[in-house]
């Protein structure tokens, strides 16, 4: 298993009885906070956006507004798989707010 720091338990999205189990992270930028994922490498992007967004930003009810960065790059198709954008056991996936907001 690949040791990523965050907080509690990791979010399963896979089987109990599933092989080829990946632990990525989820970090909330304007939350400053991440979680751990168990997802396959077939997982969706979208269904790690959601957990992740579930856990980390539950107030938050328009997904669309937040976008999937995986190293600095903005994932274009969140319709993909995880391995199928280029991330690995223990990558760290970015969510953050589509448009930025002003500093105050």
């Amino acid at each position: 298993m690949t040791t990523l720091r965050t907080r509690g338990a990791p979010i399963r999205l896979v089987s109990e009885d599933a092989t080829s189990v990946w632990t990525v992270r989820a970090q909330g930028a304007e939350v400053w906070d991440a979680v751990r994922l168990e997802v396959l490498p077939g997982t969706l992007v979208r269904e790690v956006k959601q957990a992740a967004m579930a856990e980390l930003m539950p107030d938050v009810e328009e997904l669309d507004a937040y976008v999937v960065k995986l190293g600095g790059f903005e994932v274009m198709n969140e319709a993909a798989s995880v391995q199928a954008v280029g991330a690995t056991d223990g990558s760290t996936f970015l969510i953050m707010a589509r448009r930025r907001r002003p500093v105050r």
